[in-house]
């Protein structure tokens, strides 16, 4: 009778933990309902005034005419992101492969370490570390030369202040590489030894061997990307304080100031005064976590599927 008893409890107890568990995850799903929620609702008066015109308008005038556009903030959201994205992402499959195809076991764990630390340092750290350090460090050693060679094409013509569109992409490039290399790495890690020993046996270098194995996790490495693009969008404190806080639809170089939509966000909101202000930039937030949302749903799937299927072909 005794074990009969016990056998229903720890069924029940099973049927209870699954339901908490249910419970938890499901939250999540709500938190970010009531975000989305609470977004639509405070920035119904931006969309009811604005509409559409919103996100092409290029004027952003909270004190004479009170006419907000997020073009120029989607622009520098969008640009910032993209050089961190040329900068980080060789970084990143660099360390990818050596971590997974040249370095010795133990050496890459200590060195993967240090790299998945990076990722664990407050934005607003890379913030003050770009003010005081990064930043008189390009103007002065970087930028000038830049300019020197190549002054003659726009993008590095101008005077040069330190921050700019090119200092904030490249602390967000610094920012992006601890996630998208120990994605990388982990993808490279997944692919079957018997790929690796079969192109061996074919007589391949190990450099083809590498481009096999680079090959064989395309996809992944595409999500991996994408997923440090989310990132990049997605960053506040570094940038708004690197990357010179100045509405305008397009800087005169890479060496302007401009502005990003999280950035107009921590730094304006404390300064609505009223209404219509404070709802343009619960549009601007609304704007942004749907790009973000997008952007890490999507990288996420990617990776998934991709480790699925390797993992998958490596049991066969």
């Amino acid at each position: 009778m005794k074990p009969i008893l016990h056998l229903k409890w720890k069924i029940r107890g099973d049927d209870i933990f699954k339901l908490v568990g249910a419970l938890f995850a499901s939250s999540i799903l709500l938190l970010i309902g009531l975000m989305i929620y609470e977004l639509i609702k405070g920035s119904r008066l931006s969309i009811q005034t604005f509409g559409f015109g919103f996100l092409l308008g290029t004027k952003w005038d909270p004190a004479i005419s009170r006419v907000f556009g997020a073009l120029p903030l989607i622009l520098g959201t969008v640009v910032t992101s993209a050089i961190a994205l040329f900068i980080g992402v060789p970084i990143s499959l660099g360390i990818g492969l050596a971590l997974s195809e040249y370095m010795p076991k133990k050496f890459g764990f200590a060195i993967s370490f240090l790299v998945e630390l990076l990722a664990a340092i407050p934005s607003v750290i890379y913030g003050l570390w770009g003010i005081f350090v990064l930043i008189p460090f390009l103007r002065d050693n970087v930028y000038l030369h830049l300019q020197k060679l190549f002054g003659f094409i726009p993008i590095f013509s101008g005077p040069i202040y330190g921050g700019g569109v090119l200092t904030g992409g490249i602390v967000l490039a610094i920012m992006i590489v601890p996630t998208v290399s120990s994605v990388m790495r982990d993808l490279f890690l997944a692919v079957p030894k018997s790929q690796r020993e079969a192109i061996i046996a074919l007589g391949a270098t190990k450099w083809e061997t590498v481009k096999t194995v680079i090959s064989y996790a395309r996809s992944g490495v595409i999500g991996a990307i994408i997923l440090g693009l989310g990132r990049a969008v997605g960053e506040t404190m570094a940038v708004t304080m690197v990357i010179g806080n100045k509405f305008q639809v397009w800087p005169s170089s890479l060496f302007d100031a401009w502005y990003t939509m999280s950035a107009i966000i921590a730094n304006e909101l404390l300064e609505a005064t009223y209404d219509l202000y404070v709802s343009a930039l619960m549009n601007v937030a609304l704007v942004l976590l749907f790009v973000t949302l997008v952007i890490n749903i999507l990288s996420r799937l990617i990776v998934w599927r991709t480790l699925k299927l390797v993992r998958g072909i490596a049991k066969e």
